[in-house]
């Protein structure tokens, strides 16, 4: 694997990001092959016990370490613009300290705490969860030291292997766990049994996930180790007089990561708050009696796992990209700014937005006009709820774009210094979705369907604030044409030539879950050759892309482009 230091001249933006999108995308496609047979084994109730543990587990780690990759390679990024290696080095040993003393702090404060955020019957599972935020720490600061460095493979390569070793130890440990509980796979009749049945199936599954964090820190670790010389070597040979204090290494850290862990914190509090209010609340204010209530709350339990466990899972697949670039812009941007170059900012930041909505706009019209096939493909036992499923995935859909948007520009904005702005933008979107939502299900019966209308308005402020954010911050002017009207033209095109491949396939007797695979094989080239004919793309990009000096060639034989 190549040298970090080597690493760091590589300045593609759009190869960086598309190396860690792809491993990304491959983690949540290993992700969702384990969903169908966790979900056979554990049950959408199991699911539903899971995933609400999992958003709470979610909410520490964001508070605790989850940021941690994305505030270090944005200080590192500028020590090592300035040329100031020695105090990027030490910078990278005071985010060690930090994360051990917020890491074990936050694991405690999950274990002995957990049920004070979840119900009952999830508290075990939650607690299964609190010993990886520790590991996750010190994971996080490897990734950010390297993503300084703009060297993505290491952090690819770990996240590949950590979603692996999840997805196995997740389905034997659940297995395992309602064999050694219940004596048999068999589901109960019970109402008792099937509740514990559901939480060891899912304590099984939440060990699967610290389990793949472990995996992945031994995987930096080493490779830590095997530049390690390198990187002591130019530290020592560093001749800049400036030399860092650990007391102003330790403040630089908390200046800068506390912003980026309130603003993830807040940007992704919506699951845990969502989740608290549809499982616990919603069934208290439809007037039942004590037995009426206990049984609306499983089943609203259960529904929350087709939601949260399912269709918002396959909602997020190709938010991966946005996520990459975000990750990617951060070391690129900032590096930029220190250097007071605004022009040279604002080119990566429009290459940055256009490369995320070519990606993220046509997913999200496949996601809309293939919901219900995709979900029985990839999760075979929701037929029986498969409406609820496919209309929840489709709800989502819109929101695929607005989340890309939001999470770049929460990004840029960290980026050019405004580390407060993406906090007040997300208390703000937080509030008002949250209203929404109290509103929607006291007064409708959306049921789960509330959720997902109030999600995909939430990115939607989101969107809308970031983006006038960044424009009054740099003075960023985002162009519109290329970037969003013409992928959006070219989608419902593919979507509409997609769609009729499927109808056709489906005429000759074909399971709906055969059908939409040509149709998704004919949706990705269609898509591609009308973003060429309406002129979305330039040669200069095309090129900047995996495989793009080859795919010039083709295109230009082809007479393409």
């Amino acid at each position: 694997m190549t040298s970090v230091v080597n690493n760091e001249k590589n300045d593609n933006l759009v190869m960086q990001a598309s190396f860690l999108a792809i491993a990304g995308i491959v983690s949540r496609i290993i992700g969702l092959l384990y969903r169908g047979p966790l979900s056979s084994i554990i049950g959408e109730l199991g699911l539903g016990y899971y995933q609400s543990a999992y958003n709470f587990y979610t909410i520490i780690l964001l508070v605790s370490s989850y940021s941690i990759p994305s505030a270090i390679s944005k200080i590192i990024a500028q020590k090592l613009a300035l040329k100031e290696y020695r105090n990027a080095h030490r910078i990278f040993l005071g985010a060690f300290i930090y994360v051990l003393i917020a890491g074990l702090t936050a694991s405690m404060v999950l274990y002995f705490g957990a049920s004070l955020f979840v119900q009952d019957a999830a508290v075990p599972v939650l607690r299964v969860f609190a010993p990886t935020i520790f590991i996750y720490g010190i994971l996080g600061v490897l990734r950010g030291y390297f993503q300084a460095h703009r060297s993505l493979s290491q952090t690819s390569m770990s996240q590949i292997l950590e979603q692996i070793i999840n997805a196995i130890v997740s389905v034997g440990a659940a297995a395992l766990f309602i064999k050694l509980t219940m004596g048999t796979m068999e589901e109960p009749a019970d109402k008792a049994g099937q509740i514990l049945r559901g939480v060891r199936g899912a304590q099984g599954s939440a060990l699967g996930t610290g389990m793949g964090v472990v995996t992945a820190l031994v995987f930096m670790a080493i490779m830590y180790f095997v530049n390690r010389k390198a990187i002591l070597k130019r530290a020592a040979e560093d001749p800049n007089e400036k030399f860092d204090s650990f007391p102003e290494v330790f403040k630089t850290i908390l200046k800068v990561v506390t912003p980026f862990i309130l603003s993830t914190a807040v940007y992704n509090v919506f699951a845990p708050v969502n989740n608290k209010i549809f499982t616990e609340y919603y069934p208290v204010w439809r007037s039942l009696s004590d037995e009426e209530l206990i049984l609306r709350q499983v089943e609203a339990t259960a529904h929350w796992g087709i939601f949260s466990g399912k269709a918002q899972v396959l909602s997020n697949i190709p938010i991966a990209f946005s996520s990459a670039m975000a990750a990617a812009i951060i070391p690129s941007v900032s590096a930029f700014i220190v250097k007071k170059d605004s022009k040279s900012a604002c080119s990566k930041i429009a290459l940055g937005v256009k490369s995320t909505m070519l990606i993220s706009i046509p997913c999200a019209a496949g996601l809309f006009t293939f919901a219900a096939p995709v979900m029985l493909l990839l999760f075979p036992n929701t037929r029986p709820n498969i409406a609820l499923g496919s209309h929840s995935l489709m709800a989502l859909s819109v929101s695929v774009v607005l989340i890309a948007l939001s999470t770049l520009n929460s990004s840029i904005l960290q980026s050019i210094g405004k580390l407060n702005t993406p906090i007040i933008n997300a208390v703000i979107a937080l509030v008002l979705q949250t209203i929404l939502l109290v509103l929607l299900l006291r007064f409708t019966n959306l049921d789960v369907f509330a959720v997902a209308i109030s999600y995909t308005f939430y990115a939607g402020v989101m969107a809308v604030l970031n983006q006038l954010a960044v424009r009054r911050a740099i003075g960023y002017k985002q162009e519109m044409e290329t970037t969003i009207v013409k992928p959006l033209a070219s989608s419902v095109a593919m979507s509409l030539i997609a769609y009729g491949v499927y109808r056709l396939v489906l005429l000759s007797g074909c399971d709906e879950r055969i059908a939409v695979l040509p149709a998704i094989a004919v949706a990705v080239p269609v898509y591609f050759v009308f973003l060429l004919l309406l002129d979305s793309v330039t040669e200069a990009e095309l090129r900047t892309m995996p495989g793009g000096s080859r795919i010039v060639t083709i295109l230009k034989k082809v007479h393409l482009l």
